[in-house]
């Protein structure tokens, strides 16, 4: 069964001496607001590492296989769809084969139920409006991007006329030793924490059929996935806080209306998810995040506090500990 509840969620990560997430437009420096130079994350960027954590925890292996695989054409799991459901993958399938086609990629792959996806793109599956989607990840305070040269000790020359490896062999040994290294670059930020706003539509979750052990397999994926990701490039991320907020409605005495409130939502996402910088606490956040140290350089130069006591009614919240979410009472 789809999930009956509305959700937002405040995800916290962090990088240390790595690329978060290059711009390939900026020759693949760390994202930035030029206007204030606080550090980007892309909501692509995240999708691709929960789908990559699903990968690897699941085998991918239907039901929970993933659509939008590296390296791979879209239009093959598509055409398997039409094979599967009856139909025949041509572009001008009718409305019910379209619609087939569809169903069969919603129960049988992860990303599509829960990010949903564009299936038109050859031959028509339709599309599918995920309940999961993420804002752009936004560091809580300035970032400076470095680009560092490094030494590469070898080069990888294409030499002309050699055609065996003992003719690479003679090309190196009549080369000097400083002809056989080059300077290579890496870009980098020395700090950044980084939050995520997240959303959870119960309502399109139904049509996707996006459902509880769906939505586990999710938590974890966010709590897990960057201890999956290492690379050169990426130094050392972590996740830092993950904080759920579940609608569950205030009209206990009417079961149906209790239902609606819990689908539709009890507050605005901005009252649950906006947190507070610095000292002063003027906005009543829920969750706020003081920095204690400046220039931030680690985890331990902030600090984040949770105020369940000001949730607003029929909301509650939950956070990650010891690898399950956990209420936290108010």
């Amino acid at each position: 069964m789809a999930i009956e509840n509305r959700y937002e969620f405040l995800f916290l990560f962090d990088c240390e001496n790595g690329n978060p997430n290059g711009d390939p437009d900026a020759g693949n420096a760390p994202r930035i607001d030029p206007e204030d130079m606080h550090g980007l994350v892309s909501d692509v960027a995240l999708k691709r590492r929960v789908r990559n954590y699903v990968q690897i925890a699941r085998g991918n292996q239907m039901p929970n296989a993933i659509f939008v695989e590296h390296a791979s054409n879209l239009n093959r799991p598509i055409v398997r769809a039409h094979e599967e459901t009856g139909g025949l993958p041509e572009k001008g399938a009718s409305k019910s084969k379209v619609r087939a086609a569809r169903e069969w990629m919603c129960q049988n792959f992860f990303d599509v139920r829960t990010f949903g996806a564009v299936m038109s793109t050859g031959p028509n599956a339709g599309q599918v409006r995920g309940p999961v989607q993420f804002a752009f990840a936004r560091s809580l305070d300035p970032v400076l991007p470095l680009d560092i040269s490094i030494t590469r000790m070898a080069v990888a020359e294409d030499v002309k006329g050699a055609k065996s490896s003992a003719d690479f062999q003679k090309w190196e040994d009549d080369q000097p030793e400083d002809k056989l290294r080059t300077m290579g670059r890496k870009n980098l930020i020395p700090y950044g924490l980084y939050a995520a706003k997240g959303f959870i539509s119960a309502n399109l979750a139904q049509e996707t059929g996006f459902g509880d052990d769906d939505l586990s397999l999710f938590w974890e994926a966010l709590a897990n996935m960057y201890d999956h990701d290492r690379s050169a490039s990426k130094g050392f991320m972590s996740c830092r806080g993950l904080y759920v907020f579940k609608h569950v409605g205030t009209d206990n005495a009417n079961p149906e209306q209790l239902q609606r409130q819990a689908k539709l939502g009890c507050a605005p996402a901005h009252r649950l998810l906006d947190y507070t910088v610095g000292a002063d606490d003027k906005a009543q956040a829920i969750v706020e995040i003081h920095k204690l140290e400046s220039p931030p350089r680690s985890f331990g130069h902030y600090e984040v506090k949770t105020f369940p006591e000001r949730l607003p009614t029929g909301v509650e919240l939950w956070a990650w500990n010891d690898n399950k979410l956990m209420e936290i009472p108010s």
